[in-house]
């Protein structure tokens, strides 16, 4: 077996069997990945800190046809978050962005969209970013990669341009007008169309020259979490502990 490399971030790992541990990471161009380091809970183990959750790193690995696991013989660190993780919010937040990964993104393709995504959303996190600012970019281009981004610009019944009070469709792909509504469960911000235009059109920022209110963004964050939620049919753990 020829051995391969990779740069990847570590979503998570966990023990298994006595000295060995699963993780599971995305790399760049070879997708969501599975694999079994052996010996990495060993004392003074070759991997030393390269497994921590959201490390990136260049991870050697053989596959083996026809396996789900591959086999990881090494990683090396090339860059550490381990600083954002003291903020519990931060942490549990970069928990559920893996959470969203590990739960959608397809296993072994070469589009690496999503791994830059979380590279440069965790980029943005050490320089200083504001969370909620970053959290509802990277759920806005999660939603999008995925396809499940709705247009709120026109009332999906009657097609008028949404410029005042208008509401989310139960199936969450769009937005009803005031007339059109069938029920007015959750309201939308008029500006929510705004929000998704500028962040398609720029990078995440450190928190500067956003044109938009704190207010805005967390209003946002709710809508989007409506329909991440809505379409992965469950709430996501780590979430649940950001809502408390």
């Amino acid at each position: 077996m020829p051995l391969k490399q990779s740069e990847s971030i570590i979503l998570r790992t966990y023990n298994i069997g006595d000295q060995d541990k699963l993780v599971v990471f995305i790399g760049r161009h070879i997708g969501l990945n599975k694999g079994v380091a052996k010996g990495a809970r060993k004392f003074g183990n070759r991997f030393g800190s390269s497994l921590e959750p959201l490390s990136y790193v260049k991870v050697f690995y053989y596959e083996k046809e026809g396996k789900e696991l591959v086999t990881i013989s090494n990683c090396d660190l090339i860059e550490s978050f381990f600083e954002v993780h003291h903020d519990i919010h931060t942490s549990f937040t970069l928990s559920y962005f893996s959470e969203l990964i590990e739960s959608s993104y397809p296993s072994r393709t070469d589009d690496d969209i999503l791994f830059r995504l979380l590279l440069l959303i965790l980029q943005k996190f050490k320089a200083g970013g504001k969370r909620e600012q970053l959290t509802a970019y990277f759920e806005i281009w999660f939603l999008k990669i995925n396809g499940l981004l709705p247009d709120f610009k026109y009332c999906k019944k009657c097609r008028r341009e949404l410029k005042s009070e208008c509401w989310l469709s139960p199936k969450k792909d769009g937005a009803y007008c005031l007339d059109c509504a069938p029920n007015k469960k959750f309201k939308l911000s008029p500006d929510m169309q705004d929000l998704l235009i500028w962040v398609k059109k720029n990078p995440p920022s450190q928190g500067k020259n956003i044109p938009f209110t704190l207010e805005q963004i967390q209003s946002a964050h709710r809508v989007l979490k409506e329909i991440i939620v809505f379409h992965l049919e469950r709430t996501p753990k780590s979430l649940n502990f950001l809502d408390k």
